[in-house]
């Protein structure tokens, strides 16, 4: 199955049904007065961590994703079917944010446990049928509500793996091959750089009721927090693990080792500098080389914590298992990103915004008012009216005339556009 960590989807809730003019129509009933039904609620999107799913791949070939619009009104007061939910499954660890045309984009949610789920689009409200707009003074109305239009949203999902221990190295020094070694992942391993291409996990069984998970991270290059080698790819994948290991090619010579070692380090601390105050083992491979076995001599004065093992003859590796385990064990949980509490604070000067375009006209845009627009049957003399009076009441007619509006000219609200009079 490919890797695929981060893709863009396009999300649509479901419109409100419309409300209905309808009326009582009865035998002995001879005025009935209105009886229009409400229009259901469009469908709400969700997201929901599973751990069924391990990549993005599911989002590859569909981008597009829409819930059931909520039915029409119907007579004698009957509200309209609401629309059906949409849940969309997410790999857990999956990170959400959400844009809504040119806006910035906004951290929605961190799914980082399996069911965490997130209301990702809302459905719209259904509209009012005329039973609601009967007054003592308009006993008769012959207008109701369209239905709220449902939310629309680019949503960018990025996976970051979850795993106890991420192997951090440069290419070849045998990640994939203690992978295999210490779990039951079969990574593709051979002599030459760059084998490994994307994230592998695997499950390390310490005892019976012991395991940790880890992730083998593709070979990092010096500038890889900037994309070099797509490293910043894979970098981003050690922020959630508790532990690091960070695999020492031993077959190469000291100083190159060192050199290595010291860019490694720079490249995660460029990345984010959390990543170097993690606990990390360091740990020469390939003891089974005879100049492997020279080099640790060598660089254990200098490195005290520096561990020797053999990936391919399994020399040191079980000692590794239980360290990493007790690592692990002592380690502080990764911090996880959550999204900030929404505090919404309207004010009338906030409800909506007033602009001239390049041709003259004026541009109404806000929430509130644009949700009343849409909402507006501009075919009813009685609802255009009701609709002018809300705009008036929300400060909308005062602000035109403050701006200078004529009769005549050109007023625009979303996709709506009226004579100013």
């Amino acid at each position: 199955m490919q890797f695929i960590d981060e893709v863009e989807i396009a999300v649509a809730a479901g419109d409100g049904g419309d409300g209905i003019v309808a009326w009582r129509r009865e035998k002995y009933v001879p005025k009935g007065g209105p009886a229009g039904g409400d229009g259901g609620h469009g469908g709400n999107i969700f997201l929901e961590a599973t751990p069924e799913l391990s990549t993005l791949v599911e989002f590859r070939f569909r981008r597009n994703f829409a819930a059931e619009a909520g039915k029409a009104g119907g007579s004698s007061r009957k509200s309209g079917r609401s629309g059906a939910d949409l849940t969309i499954a997410v790999p857990v660890g999956t990170i959400a944010f959400r844009t809504h045309g040119d806006a910035s984009e906004q951290l929605l949610a961190d799914l980082n446990q399996a069911g965490a789920r997130v209301l990702a689009a809302r459905g719209g409200r259904g509209g009012l049928g005329n039973q609601h707009f009967a007054t003592s003074v308009r006993q008769a109305p012959r207008f109701a509500e369209n239905g709220e239009p449902g939310e629309r949203f680019t949503l960018r999902l990025e996976l970051r793996l979850l795993a106890d221990c991420g192997i951090v190295g440069v290419p070849n020094a045998g990640k994939s091959t203690l992978l295999s070694v210490i779990s039951a992942a079969r990574p593709k391993i051979a002599e030459y750089a760059f084998t490994t291409i994307e994230p592998q996990l695997g499950v390390v069984r310490v005892s019976d009721d012991e395991s940790f998970v880890v992730v083998d991270i593709p070979g990092l290059l010096e500038g890889a927090h900037e994309g070099v080698g797509l490293g910043d790819q894979f970098l981003k994948h050690v922020e959630r693990t508790r532990v690091l290991l960070h695999l020492l090619d031993g077959a190469k010579p000291v100083d190159d080792i060192v050199r290595e070692k010291a860019t490694i380090e720079h490249e995660l601390e460029a990345w984010n500098p959390a990543l170097l105050q993690k606990p990390s083992l360091l740990v020469l491979n390939k003891l089974d080389l005879p100049n492997a076995r020279e080099a640790f001599t060598l660089l254990a004065p200098r490195f005290p914590e520096i561990r020797g093992i053999s990936a391919a003859t399994g020399e040191g590796v079980r000692d590794l298992v239980l360290a990493v385990a007790r690592a692990i064990e002592a380690a502080p949980l990764p911090a996880i990103v959550a999204a900030p509490p929404a505090h919404i604070e309207l004010t009338a000067a906030d409800a909506f915004r007033i602009e001239r375009s390049d041709d003259g006209a004026f541009v109404i845009s806000g929430a509130r008012v644009e949700r009343l627009a849409a909402m507006t049957n501009f075919e009813s003399d009685e609802a255009l009216g009701r609709f002018e009076r809300a705009l008036a009441q929300m400060g909308v007619e005062k602000k035109l005339q403050e701006l200078g509006a004529k009769q005549g000219d050109t007023v625009r609200i979303g996709h709506y556009e009226f004579t100013y009079s």
